[in-house]
């Protein structure tokens, strides 16, 4: 199996990009990829200055769309190396995206795809965005994923090819999952011992988790963007 390509979106995250993608080197990878979101930071430089590729989806100081940019990326990553595996990321993981490798590792001809399962939050929000999207999945599909909201995962092309697009915004990962049901594919989950950066309780929190909960509906509606 040639080694996978990472790709991470990332938005302003100069300050925890760097431990992630220092962590990701430990990985086999073929490459990195990561694709700035309007950022207004050295998000940029820094992922260069560690030997990541970068691709700009939009101009800095524009609205960023999560979902955007990680289409970006994965069609840059399959043109590139079209048989290799792809390993999502979020840019804040820090030194826990080390643990990503077991994703790639899950992976083979009868697991296509694999997620990873955060441990239970001491902080954060209170689920209500989760709780939607993991109960429109489950009546949709007869499958309850632990995880429907997770940005870290590990898809095989033939995973990737059963895909339309992917939806706008934070709901990409919602429509991922919903997706590759729909397909017969049911993802691997694999709690992993990863951190990253909580929201937290906060006004900046609760507006994050409202523009999620927007992204998700979006993603359940069946807004894609087509590859």
């Amino acid at each position: 199996m040639p080694r996978p390509v990472a790709v991470i979106a990332a938005r302003n995250e100069q300050d925890r990009l760097p431990q992630t993608l220092q962590a990701l080197c430990s990985i086999p990878l073929a490459l990195i990829l990561v694709v700035d979101d309007g950022s207004t930071d050295a998000t940029a430089t820094a992922s260069r200055t560690l030997g990541a590729r970068v691709l700009a989806a939009a101009p800095p100081g524009s609205p960023g769309d999560k979902g955007r940019a990680l289409r970006l990326g994965i069609l840059h990553a399959r043109k590139i190396s079209p048989e290799a595996p792809l390993l999502l990321a979020d840019a804040d993981l820090g030194a826990s995206a080390r643990h990503l490798s077991s994703l790639i590792s899950a992976l083979d001809p009868a697991t296509p795809a694999a997620v990873a399962a955060f441990p239970p939050a001491t902080r954060g929000g209170f689920g209500l965005v989760k709780r939607l999207a993991r109960y429109e999945i489950s009546r949709r599909t007869g499958h309850r994923p632990a995880e429907p909201l997770s940005g870290q995962r590990a898809l095989l092309p033939a995973a990737l090819d059963s895909l339309p697009g992917l939806a706008p915004g934070f709901g990409a990962e919602t429509g991922m999952t919903l997706d590759l049901l729909c397909a017969g594919i049911v993802p691997a989950e694999l709690p992993l011992p990863l951190s990253h950066r909580p929201t937290g309780k906060t006004p900046a929190g609760f507006l994050h988790r409202a523009r999620q909960g927007r992204d998700v509906l979006r993603a359940l509606r069946g807004e894609r963007l087509p590859w």
